[in-house]
């Protein structure tokens, strides 16, 4: 079996549900934040939803400079939060889809300015910024939902609010 075959299915299984954490971000609280130095619910909400577009980027050419990279541009209304995660999602499918084992081994390079960060397979970048990394960010927007009293969907399990 490919290496991206379970991930594609990670993938799909785990957008379904980002899809409907994101359809619960009020468009009239887009500028809230639970602290001053909290992103606010906007930015948390497209943060994740561009970060399959950004790990696109990232695998195709190798290498990022975080002082230079730049997520695409945040839509004026939640709708398009959601409409951009679906966009991005398969856009992003279609680019892994292409991906054979050998291409999956290439390095990718994060640096910060002349500076190495990191590097590691492109494999590994799927697991740790696409996956792990959206998970995290998921689970930041589930509890600002809670704290803005917006019902929260289940994730892995029943919430308060809604049953599997």
């Amino acid at each position: 079996m490919p290496i991206i075959t379970p991930m594609l299915s990670e993938l799909e299984h785990e957008a379904r549900t980002t899809t409907r954490v994101l359809e619960r971000v009020p468009y009239d609280k887009l500028e809230w934040t639970p602290h001053p130095r909290s992103m606010t619910l906007g930015r948390l909400a497209w943060h994740i939803a561009s970060i399959p577009a950004r790990v696109g980027v990232m695998l195709r050419d190798g290498t990022m400079d975080v002082l230079t990279a730049s997520p695409p541009a945040m839509p004026a209304e939640t709708g398009g939060i959601v409409d951009g995660f679906k966009r991005h999602i398969a856009e992003l499918r279609g680019f892994l889809e292409t991906l054979d084992d050998t291409a999956l081994k290439e390095t990718f390079t994060m640096m910060r300015g002349g500076d190495t960060v990191i590097t590691m397979p492109k494999v590994a970048v799927i697991r740790t910024i696409l996956l792990n990394h959206s998970y995290h960010h998921r689970g930041q927007l589930a509890v600002y939902l809670r704290m803005l009293d917006v019902p929260v969907p289940a994730i892995y399990g029943a919430s308060a609010d809604e049953a599997m």
